[in-house]
């Protein structure tokens, strides 16, 4: 199991550089394919797809995923934030409208869920590719903090917890997570970013001190990762699944290995937007 799931990590770990380098159309279209997976993991954890649907796909879904391949082009094509947000409402209403015609096929839990899941893994994902290409491509090298405060931060909890984890800070929810590999990955994930922003984006890119916020967004998001990563667990916890799903050989599904990556994003961006002009 060590092997197959380090062998998983290293192939996901390359993907990532590849397809986060190149941005556009590539980075996009990645994106769009987790978030289809993902809809697709919370649909069965969260019974918005139910025993009855087999192996097909309900009205609900289907919806779903057209309000999320709609969002996906928006964020391509559109100019302002504003048609974005609009498009990601029409895709709640295209939920809301099969939730009206084929009364009383699904319950209201199931529509709160659907809506849930629209936003939480694609519309959050997506600013992956949004800080990708903020400033007209200029942002970039505020990318790669996504993986280091979310991957990073996951390692350097996991070295440190295991060195001297002592104290469970969640016990009921995550009982191998302690409050000194919290800290450690925090710190961690500070360390890497600010060395990235010292040697790299000081130097190379953008030729001003920066390296200091850098390590900040890097702490602020590893928080966050760690908020996403027990939101994850939590969901699991109350559907009583151990994993989302089974594509990833070693770590489970998308849901899985992407739950701390989901909620980063958002915020690595609107650091990016308000600290690094």
């Amino acid at each position: 199991m060590f092997w197959t799931r380090l062998a998983s990590g290293i192939v996901l770990a390359v993907l990532a550089l590849i397809t986060m380098g190149l941005g556009g159309i590539p980075l996009l279209a990645v994106l769009l394919l987790i978030s289809l997976v993902a809809y697709r993991e919370l649909s069965k954890a969260l019974q918005i797809h139910t025993e009855q649907d087999n192996a097909g796909f309900n009205a609900l879904e289907i919806a779903g995923y057209f309000g999320i391949v709609c969002y996906y082009a928006s964020v391509y094509f559109a100019d302002t934030d504003t048609v974005k947000f609009m498009v990601m409402i029409c895709g709640v209403m295209a939920i809301l409208c099969v939730y009206v015609v084929t009364f009383p096929r699904f319950h209201a839990g199931q529509v709160t869920a659907a809506c849930f899941s629209l936003v939480y893994a694609p519309v959050m994902l997506s600013f992956i590719y949004m800080t990708r290409e903020y400033s007209n491509g200029d942002g970039g090298h505020m990318v790669w903090p996504i993986l280091i405060s979310s991957w990073g931060c996951d390692t350097c909890a996991y070295v440190v917890g295991k060195l001297i984890g002592k104290h469970k800070i969640f016990p009921k929810l995550s009982p191998k997570k302690s409050l000194e590999g919290c800290i450690g990955g925090v710190l961690g994930a500070a360390l890497i970013g600010g060395l990235y922003g010292y040697f790299f984006v000081e130097q190379v890119v953008l030729q001003q001190k920066v390296a200091g916020l850098i390590a900040f967004i890097c702490a602020a998001g590893a928080v966050m990762s760690m908020v996403g990563d027990l939101a994850a667990s939590a969901i699991k916890r109350n559907h009583n699944i151990k994993d989302y799903g089974k594509i990833i050989p070693g770590h489970g599904g998308v849901m899985d290995r992407f739950d701390s990556m989901i909620v980063t994003a958002p915020m690595i961006y609107l650091l990016t937007f308000v600290l690094i002009k």
